[in-house]
C-alpha cells in the first residue's frame, strides 16, 4: 500500500462483519453489492450465526478468517462495535468502514461511545471511515469495490465524490447515472470520527483517475486544514461543493455592523472564495457543473457564441449569459460571409445565431463548422428545439461531427426533449453535456469562469509591518479589566494608529466653550459626536452633527447632543468628540467579526450609515494576503465608485489594500477581539485624506490577560 487510505479504497481483501442471509438488510445488501460489482479481491462474510452467506463460507469472528484482511466493514449493533474494532486491530486490519449508527449523531452517550471507538483504532493504527456512514466505492477496473448498501452502482468516470450524508449520497449517485456522470471514487464519511473530507481531498489530489471533485458538506471539522488542503488541490483539480446549513437559528445579535453582516454563512463563502472551491446553491447545480467539467475543458475565457433554431431560447440564453458576466462578441466578418451562402434568408446572422425553426441537422452542422473556426469564442453553445419533422438524433450526430476535436468548450441545450431521448444519449456518449434550459448553461459557465479567474490569480503573500504592539497590549489589558470590554473614541483610534492605520484624531470637549475652542484650533468645518461608550451606533440616536462652521454652531450642537444622549450612568460625565471634517470622498467600512467555526473574518465594503442596508461587503478569513485584499476590494458591486465614476478621481487603492493588511495583522497578533468596526474609513484620491473617522472594538477574554 502506497498510501494509508489504500487499505480502504484499494484493499486486496474485505471482511463484511455483520453480513446477513436476510434479503433487504444492510448486512446482506452490502455483501451483495461487493459481489455484484465483481470486486477483484477476496471477500470474507463474518457472522457467528451463519456458516454460508451468499454461497460464500462465513466466519464467526474476524479473527477466524484464515487470510490477512485489509478492510473490515462493520454492520453490527452499536453496542458491539468497539469490541469488534479491537478484534480487527488484533487481526492486523488497517482499514475500517463503520456503517453502524448510534454514535455522536445521537447525543452525549453516543459521543462517549465514539470517543472509545476512536481510541481503539488509534491504539491499533487503523484508519476509519464513519461511523454512521453509507460506505465507499472505487470503480477502478483493478478494484471494482462497491462497499455500500445503496441500490445504484455508479458508472466509472473521472469524478471523485465526498459526502457527509449517506442519503444524499445515494440520491446523487442515482441521478448522476441518469445524467451520464461517472465516478472514480465515492466516499460517505458520516461522523468523521477519524477520516474527514480533508483526508480524502488530499488522497484524491494524487489519484490519476480523478479529474473533478464534488463535495456535499454539512459542517467543517477543521476549517484551517481545509483551507490549506483545498487551496492546493484546487490548483490542480476543480472542486465543486454544496454546503448545507446556510442559516443560523438562534444566533446572537451582533453589536457592530461587521458582526451583523457576518452572520449569514459568510465564513463558508469566504473560505471557498479563498481556496478556489466552486460553491453551488443546489444539488441540481452541482450536477450541472460536474458534467461540464468532467466532459469538457475549462474555457480559456468568458466569450460565448449561441447557435440555435429558435429565437426565444436564443434571447433567454443571451440575457442569462450577460447577467452572469459572460461576453457575447459578434461573429467575425469572415464567418458572416460564409454563413450567408447557405443559411435561410430569415436567419439572424449575429450572436446568437438564429437558424430559424426549419433548421435541421444539415443547417446545424454547416453553421457549427463555421463557428468552430471563428477565434472570437471560448465556448460554443448549441440550442436545439425540435420541430415535429426533425429527428433530434440526426441533429445530435451532426452537432458532434461538426465539433469533434475542437479545443473549445461545448455545452449544448436540447429543449423539449426527453432526458433519455436518443439524441441526448448520443451526445452524452460522445462527451457533450446536454442541458434542459439555457439559463442552467449560463450559470454553469459563470461558476466555472470564476474558478478560471482564481487559478490565474497569483498566489498571495502575507505582509508584515512594524507596529507598536506593546502599546496596544496595554490598552487592551485595561479594557479587559473594565466592565464591558468595549473600546471606543480616542483609545480605539490609538490602537489603529499603533498598527499604522491612518485615523483622524479626536479631541474631547466637556463644555460648549471648550468645544468651540477646540473647533477653532482645528479649523472649520468640523464634526461633533457623542463620546459616551454606551452609545455604539451614534447615528441611530442622532449622535453625529456634521459640517459645523462657526463657534455658535458648535455651541448649539453641544447642547443639542446633550439632549439626545439622555440620562447618563451615575458618575459618567457628558462629553463630545470633535474631528476635522473630511469631504469629497467615499465612505467605506472595514472590520472583523468572529465566526464560531472559522475564527476571525476580515470585512471591507461600502460604508457610512447605509452599510447594513446596502450590504455591499466582502469577507475573507484572517490572515489576509495582499492578493486577497485586492480581491476583496474588486469584488464589491460599488467598486466603480472607487476607480473614478463619472469623472470623479479614483481613490488611492494602495492605501486601502495596505490598511486591510494592517488590520489583518492586528487581528492575527491579538486573539482577544470579538468585533472591530472601522466605519467610516474615508478614501479619496488624496492619500492624506484616507483615514478612519470612527472605530469601535469589542473585546473578549484571552489567555494572555
Amino acid at each position: 500500500m502506497k498510501h494509508e487510505l489504500d487499505h480502504i479504497f484499494k484493499p486486496s481483501s474485505v471482511a463484511v462483519i455483520g453480513a446477513s442471509t436476510r434479503k433487504g438488510t444492510i448486512g446482506r445488501e452490502t455483501l451483495h453489492n461487493i459481489l455484484m460489482a465483481e470486486f477483484t479481491g477476496k471477500v470474507f462474510p463474518v457472522n457467528p450465526k451463519a456458516s454460508v452467506i451468499h454461497s460464500i463460507k462465513a466466519y464467526s469472528t474476524v479473527r477466524d478468517v484464515p487470510d490477512a484482511v485489509d478492510l473490515a466493514i462493520l454492520i453490527i449493533p452499536k453496542e458491539g462495535v468497539i469490541e469488534v474494532a479491537r478484534q480487527c486491530g488484533e487481526k492486523g486490519v488497517k482499514g475500517l468502514i463503520v456503517i453502524s449508527a448510534g454514535f455522536s449523531e445521537v447525543g452525549p452517550e453516543g459521543e462517549r461511545r465514539e470517543e472509545q471507538l476512536t481510541s481503539v483504532i488509534q491504539e491499533h493504527g487503523i484508519r476509519m471511515i464513519g461511523p454512521n456512514c453509507f460506505g465507499i466505492v472505487n470503480t477502478d477496473t483493478g478494484i471494482n469495490l462497491n462497499a455500500t448498501f445503496g441500490k445504484t452502482l455508479p458508472m466509472p468516470g473521472n469524478v471523485g465524490f465526498i459526502t457527509q450524508s449517506g442519503a444524499m449520497g445515494e440520491a446523487i449517485l442515482a441521478q448522476a447515472k441518469d445524467l451520464g456522470i461517472g465516478f472514480s471514487i465515492v466516499a460517505s464519511i458520516g461522523n468523521k470520527a477519524d477520516i474527514s473530507s480533508n483526508d480524502i481531498l488530499e488522497y484524491l489530489k494524487d489519484d490519476p483517475r480523478t479529474d473533478v471533485i464534488l463535495l456535499y458538506l454539512e459542517n467543517f471539522g477543521n476549517p484551517r486544514n481545509f483551507t490549506r488542503i483545498a487551496r492546493e488541490v484546487s490548483r490542480i483539480k476543480p472542486i465543486v461543493a454544496v454546503k448545507s446549513g446556510r442559516t443560523k437559528l438562534g444566533s446572537k445579535a451582533a453589536s457592530s455592523h461587521t458582526g451583523a453582516l457576518g452572520g449569514l454563512d459568510v465564513g463558508v463563502d469566504a473560505l471557498f472564495t479563498q481556496t478556489g472551491v466552486m460553491r453551488v446553491d443546489s444539488v441540481e447545480e452541482l450536477f450541472d457543473v460536474a458534467r461540464a467539467l468532467s466532459a469538457q475543458p475549462i474555457p480559456k475565457g468568458n466569450r460565448v457564441v449561441v447557435v440555435t433554431n429558435a429565437g426565444g431560447p436564443g434571447i433567454l440564453a443571451t440575457d442569462a449569459l450577460v447577467n452572469y458576466g459572460m461576453e457575447m462578441p459578434s461573429l467575425a466578418a469572415g464567418s458572416k460571409t460564409k454563413l450567408k451562402k447557405f443559411v435561410s434568408a430569415d436567419a439572424s446572422i449575429s450572436n446568437p445565431l438564429d437558424l430559424v425553426a426549419g433548421a435541421g441537422a444539415e443547417a446545424f452542422g454547416k453553421a457549427l463548422k463555421v463557428v468552430r473556426e471563428d477565434k472570437s469564442y471560448d465556448t460554443i453553445m448549441p440550442i436545439f428545439v425540435p420541430p415535429v419533422t426533425i429527428d433530434d438524433l440526426d441533429v445530435a450526430r451532426s452537432l458532434h461531427a461538426a465539433l469533434e476535436g475542437t479545443a473549445r468548450t461545448v455545452l449544448s441545450c436540447f429543449m423539449g426533449v426527453e432526458e433519455k431521448s436518443r439524441g441526448v444519449n448520443y451526445l452524452k456518449s460522445k462527451g457533450i453535456p446536454v442541458f434542459k434550459f439555457p439559463e442552467a448553461v449560463a450559470k454553469t459557465l459563470s461558476t466555472i469562469d470564476q474558478y478560471r479567474h482564481w487559478r490565474k490569480r497569483p498566489r498571495g503573500k502575507h505582509r508584515s509591518f512594524e507596529v507598536d504592539s506593546d502599546k496596544v497590549r496595554a490598552i487592551l489589558r485595561a479594557a479587559l479589566d473594565g466592565p464591558d470590554g468595549a473600546i471606543v473614541g480616542d483609545e480605539a483610534i490609538e490602537i489603529l494608529k499603533c498598527y499604522g492605520i491612518p485615523a483622524a484624531s479626536y479631541q474631547q470637549a466637556f463644555s460648549a466653550r471648550e468645544a468651540a475652542s477646540v473647533a477653532r484650533s482645528m479649523g472649520y468645518p468640523v464634526v461633533m459626536k457623542i463620546a459616551s461608550p454606551e452609545v455604539l451606533h451614534k447615528t441611530e440616536v442622532g449622535g453625529v452633527m456634521v459640517d459645523l462652521r462657526s463657534d455658535k454652531e458648535v455651541r448649539d450642537a453641544f447642547a443639542e447632543l446633550r439632549k439626545r444622549v439622555g440620562r447618563l450612568k451615575k458618575g459618567e460625565k457628558y462629553s463630545v468628540a470633535i474631528q476635522q471634517m473630511i469631504s469629497g470622498a467615499v465612505e467605506t467600512v472595514m472590520g472583523m467579526t468572529t465566526d464560531p467555526s472559522f475564527g476571525p473574518l476580515i470585512m471591507f465594503g461600502l460604508g457610512g450609515i447605509y452599510v447594513e442596508i446596502m450590504k455591499d461587503v466582502s469577507f475573507r478569513i484572517s490572515p489576509v494576503t495582499d492578493s486577497g485584499a485586492r480581491e476583496m476590494i474588486r469584488s464589491l458591486r460599488s467598486y466603480p465608485l472607487l476607480t473614478g465614476f463619472r469623472g470623479a478621481p479614483p481613490v488611492d487603492l494602495e492605501i486601502v489594500e495596505e490598511t486591510l493588511l494592517r488590520l489583518s495583522q492586528l487581528v492575527k497578533d491579538f486573539d482577544c477581539f470579538s468585533e472591530i468596526d472601522i466605519n467610516p474609513f474615508i478614501v479619496s484620491s488624496d492619500p492624506a485624506s484616507c483615514k478612519a473617522v470612527d472605530a469601535r472594538i469589542i473585546c473578549k477574554d484571552c489567555p494572555w490577560h
